[in-house]
């Protein structure tokens, strides 16, 4: 998949383009995607997908919390399986954030990208100050020479499937649900760093990942599986700020079952299976040693029934 980053280097072919922040790549988006991709296929036009980086809750809340369901690569390795052949990261700064409608569509979806036909969500606002919508954006396309679509994101029983939802069932520990509402695991992507060691002194070694911009899970324990230097391994993992010991930095352990390996500096995509329970402290790391091993039993157990 070709990834362009802000204005090309040179003219590119004619795209349909589906736009968006596709935090998650969700069963949510899919309907938006996969029109996209079904209307490029029948033209005979690039499949292509728009994102902005950063998100611009990030750019217009600097100080918000960590909310991101997947990092980029995961985004871009995502959205490639899909089936887009290229990906137009743009860059959302003071610049872009002032576009009017009519310049955001003049200079990027024309200019940049190319654009045949667009989708996006119906309810997809853009431009300064959102002053832009579906609507507005159909009528720019009817002047300047590219086709609009608004596509209804898929719903299910209960209602709209968005990264905002898919957020509270993280936070409030249903992994289950939350990897029904993705279609896959959710995951965190990490390099694995070098911690205080502490696990290793209480026969419980353990890869430390750092959370990044990850939206935050629910404290606690969880049945996880890693992958990590080519190859899948079980585990059990801990998100949070390590009471016990007197952490205070948010972190992801993972205890890597069966597993003596050297992966300091190695990436790891770590795969939450089931959550166990809450985070909570203990008396000593004696205590704690004990919760580990009980811990790693009902892990075992929670990945061997979703195998």
């Amino acid at each position: 998949m070709q990834i362009v980053v802000g204005p090309p280097q040179s003219d590119l072919p004619p795209c349909v383009l589906a736009l968006g922040n596709f935090d998650g790549v969700h069963k949510g988006h899919m309907e938006v995607l996969n029109t996209a991709l079904a209307k490029a296929r029948d033209a005979g036009w690039v499949p292509a997908v728009a994102i902005f980086d950063p998100h611009p809750r990030r750019f217009f809340q600097p100080d918000s919390a960590p909310f991101r369901l997947m990092d980029d690569i995961q985004q871009a390795d995502a959205l490639r399986d899909l089936g887009f052949e290229r990906l137009h990261v743009l860059p959302f700064n003071t610049a872009m954030s002032n576009m009017m409608p009519r310049e955001f569509a003049d200079i990027v979806l024309s200019g940049w990208a190319n654009v045949r036909h667009v989708f996006v969500g119906v309810d997809f606002e853009f431009g300064k100050g959102r002053s832009g919508n579906v609507s507005i954006l159909a009528g720019i396309g009817e002047q300047i020479g590219f086709g609009v679509t608004g596509v209804t994101l898929k719903a299910d029983a209960s209602e709209k499937i968005s990264s905002s939802r898919i957020r509270n069932d993280l936070e409030s520990g249903d992994i289950a649900s939350a990897a029904k509402l993705l279609g896959r695991p959710w995951s965190i992507r990490g390099e694995v760093e070098q911690g205080d060691q502490r696990g290793r002194t209480i026969g419980f070694p353990t890869a430390n990942i750092s959370l990044g911009d990850y939206c935050r899970p629910r404290f606690g324990v969880y049945a996880v599986r890693i992958h990590v230097a080519g190859q899948w391994h079980d585990g059990v993992a801990n998100v949070g700020l390590r009471p016990t010991v007197g952490g205070t930095t948010e972190r992801l352990e993972v205890h890597i079952f069966d597993f003596a390996q050297d992966i300091y500096g190695e990436m790891a995509l770590v795969e939450f299976a089931a959550f166990l329970r809450p985070e909570q402290k203990f008396n000593g790391l004696d205590a704690l040693k004990a919760q580990i091993a009980e811990d790693a039993k009902a892990a075992r157990a929670a990945l061997a029934r979703t195998a």
